[in-house]
């Protein structure tokens, strides 16, 4: 069956309410974790690496990820603000690649979000020191218990070493694919300050 073409009529003028739109389809169509999408950082001398993570939320702002600040990513982030995401939805033959700079959240927004996990979840956060070489398993499961006691209420604070990030995009192309691979790609590039949709050759 051929998908029903992209058309730059139907598409909305802004990225960010054209994800929205995208996102709700895929919601609703049952995808297991919608939100999953690939980060992709870079060192400043160029060296690339990317790994899946969960987008937290999508504004007028940008697309909102957490993490652990003292990971391999957020030291990459640090010294090079630029990354790239892409969602892929294969039931929908559908993919978003979004580019853009990142910047931190503000703590009260970290703080919040924090709040809502599983505290199961809060624990392992303070527990992780994320990408950094331990001896064991049994290291891990060790400073997991020890949070655990220091926190006996079960209501741990979010650590300084975690929260998140959000990455503001200056190009979002919308993918879908075609017969005899005449794929539609629509890309949105920020040119002085405003939204430029354009048709891509696939």
């Amino acid at each position: 069956m051929t998908p029903k073409r992209l058309r730059e009529k139907d598409f909305h003028a802004d990225p960010i309410h054209q994800f929205q739109r995208w996102f709700r389809v895929a919601v609703r169509r049952g995808i297991t974790e919608p939100n999953a999408m690939a980060l992709a950082t870079a060192t400043a001398g160029g060296k690339p690496s990317v790994r899946m993570v969960l987008l937290k939320g999508v504004d007028q702002r940008g697309f909102v990820f957490f993490t652990n600040y003292e990971s391999r990513k957020a030291a990459e982030l640090h010294v090079n603000r630029r990354a790239a995401l892409v969602f892929y939805w294969r039931e929908l033959n559908r993919q978003v690649r979004v580019t853009g700079r990142v910047v931190k959240l503000p703590a009260r927004e970290s703080d919040a979000y924090f709040s809502t996990r599983p505290v199961g979840s809060r624990f392992a956060a303070i527990a992780s020191r994320q990408s950094s070489v331990i001896t064991s398993r049994a290291e891990l499961e060790a400073a997991y218990a020890e949070a655990i006691v220091r926190y006996p209420d079960g209501e741990p604070p979010r650590p300084i070493h975690w929260g998140g990030y959000c990455v503001e995009p200056d190009e979002v192309e919308f993918w879908q694919q075609g017969h005899h691979r005449l794929h539609d790609r629509l890309r949105y590039r920020l040119r002085r300050g405003a939204w430029v949709l354009e048709r891509l050759s696939p």
